[in-house]
């Protein structure tokens, strides 16, 4: 793992190697010659497309999105002005949204969890590791617990409790904590509900995982119920937050069968597994701008 001049890791694999690959994720209402007018764009300012995937949701009158990497030497200097004339070429014409980003520059992240420490380990497991492109800042909890094992893994852990009556001083508190620091929140397994106003303030993407058996299983002990209506398929969805508690635009989603056989511990041990896989690549996709939001829904490449 490469620590780059801001102080930012990078994850090991061909990102890492290579600090003049770029990516360009656009949307804009679909027509003809887009793609040939932002293929020519990148081709005069020496760009070499590598990788190319593209969706839209109608030939005529639909919304297209488009995912490119490239290469572009010296592309951490050449993109101030790239991004500018893109604006001014192409975007702006064709009155679309579109992000350019450094493919080896890994996201920073902060991690909100409460006591469950499942996908929060393996989330700092998998960033020590190199497989995520992420920068863990810090984690944020309501309750002490996972002080030693963040730690462990010499990440900030900030304890911030929350109660009722404390929720506005808690949530400007960890607004605080986050202005400026991260790209990406991600909810390990927080167990509060994050209030509008903090979801319009935080100014960044905020991740939340939860098992789905939502919402025929909402609420406390979902797995007890769930043995108890013998449901043959548990799994869990990672979404984008929302004001809408659970509502939010799906990333990913998966399951995997049981039986009656299975007792409440073995529900929630098979549940755990596929919340932290399930979050992983959520994570991992939002970071390698995979994920492009349309309206309630996301195309994922």
């Amino acid at each position: 793992m490469t620590v780059l001049s801001d102080g930012r890791r990078t994850p090991t694999g061909a990102a890492a190697d290579d600090p003049d690959l770029g990516r360009l994720v656009v949307s804009c209402v679909d027509g003809p010659g887009i793609v040939a007018r932002i293929s020519s764009f990148l081709h005069r300012h020496g760009a070499n497309i590598v990788q190319s995937d593209q969706d839209s949701t109608g030939a005529t009158g639909g919304r297209f999105f488009l995912r490119i990497v490239f290469h572009l030497p010296g592309l951490a200097t050449a993109l101030p002005a790239l991004d500018e004339d893109f604006e001014a070429e192409v975007a702006g014409p064709l009155g679309g949204t579109y992000r350019f980003s450094e493919a080896a520059a890994p996201t920073r992240v902060a991690l909100f969890v409460s006591r469950h420490d499942h996908c929060l380990l393996d989330l700092l497991w998998r960033a020590r590791r190199g497989e995520l492109p992420i920068d863990v800042v810090t984690v944020v909890s309501n309750h002490p617990d996972l002080a030693e094992d963040v730690a462990s893994f010499g990440v900030a852990f900030e304890h911030v409790p929350v109660t009722r009556a404390s929720k506005p001083q808690a949530e400007q508190r960890q607004l605080e904590l986050l202005r400026g620091r991260v790209d990406l929140v991600v909810l390990a397994r927080y167990m509060q509900i994050l209030s509008g106003d903090f979801l319009d303030r935080v100014g960044v993407p905020v991740i939340n995982i939860h098992h789905s058996f939502l919402p025929a299983f909402a609420g406390a002990g979902p797995y007890e119920r769930a043995r108890e209506r013998g449901v043959k398929i548990i799994g869990a969805t990672a979404h984008y937050a929302t004001e809408d508690l659970d509502e939010g635009p799906i990333i990913e989603q998966d399951v995997v069968r049981v039986t009656h056989r299975a007792s409440v511990a073995e529900l929630a041990r098979r549940g755990a597994d596929i919340e932290r896989t399930v979050l992983a690549r959520a994570v991992g996709w939002h970071c390698e701008d995979r994920v492009l939001l349309n309206g309630r829904t996301t195309i994922v490449f």
